[in-house]
């Protein structure tokens, strides 16, 4: 009977290991969330008064919750899709071209990389992502047909935690204003038998965080 207890004893201590092994294999949590964003954007025309209009869409965010200092983990920011103004100022919007977004990451990390994937109805033009320091951006050469439904491709950052314990690593937009934008694109805006470039500069208002990961 003793050798009965023992052998079960034994059992539940081993299966207790192999229960918190697994545990400890598991990732840490992710945060996703999906994070609307409203541009407040300025096109200026070469002719007349500087033109407003209003972008509006969401991201997908995720990234974990927690990470240990040192270590490396992911940023994946996904666009939803979105449509491109088919009207601005009065004018028929043919077409966006060369739109640049530009995100941040704030310090307590650094940015070892950025890769794009996914993205439909952008045009001929081949997306490309670069990164300085903790700034991150992404150009969309486009065209943009005006008034059609495009989805801008997925951004993943790959950065390593090397802040403080504690420390917060978050993603935001760039930018705080017109002479600062998060986003900028070209809009090809008719105007009778002429097609002109409307230089177009945007902002959020108000400025979302996208992820927020704590260092432990």
């Amino acid at each position: 009977m003793r050798r009965l207890v023992r052998t079960a004893g034994l059992l539940c201590a081993t299966g207790g290991l192999l229960l918190a092994g697994l545990l400890g294999a598991v990732p840490a949590a992710h945060a996703a969330a999906t994070v609307p964003v409203t541009l407040d954007c300025q096109g200026r025309p070469p002719l007349g008064p500087p033109q407003q209009l209003t972008l509006s869409t969401s991201i997908q965010a995720d990234a974990p919750a927690t990470v240990g200092a040192g270590t490396d983990f992911e940023v994946a920011l996904a666009p939803d899709p979105m449509t491109a103004p088919p009207t601005a100022g009065g004018f028929t919007v043919d077409n966006l071209r060369t739109l640049v977004l530009r995100v941040a990451v704030s310090p307590g990390a650094t940015v070892r990389s950025a890769t794009l994937s996914g993205g439909s109805n952008l045009g001929s033009g081949t997306p490309a992502v670069s990164h300085a320091g903790n700034l991150v951006t992404a150009t969309v050469p486009g065209p943009i047909a005006g008034g059609s439904t495009f989805q801008l491709p997925a951004l993943h950052l790959r950065l390593t935690a090397t802040g403080a314990a504690g420390t917060a690593v978050v993603t935001t937009l760039a930018g705080t204003g017109y002479a600062d934008p998060s986003l900028t694109f070209t809009a090809g805006v008719r105007a009778g038998p002429l097609t002109l470039n409307v230089p177009t500069a945007c902002y959020p208002t108000p400025s979302p965080t996208f992820t927020s990961t704590t260092i432990a």
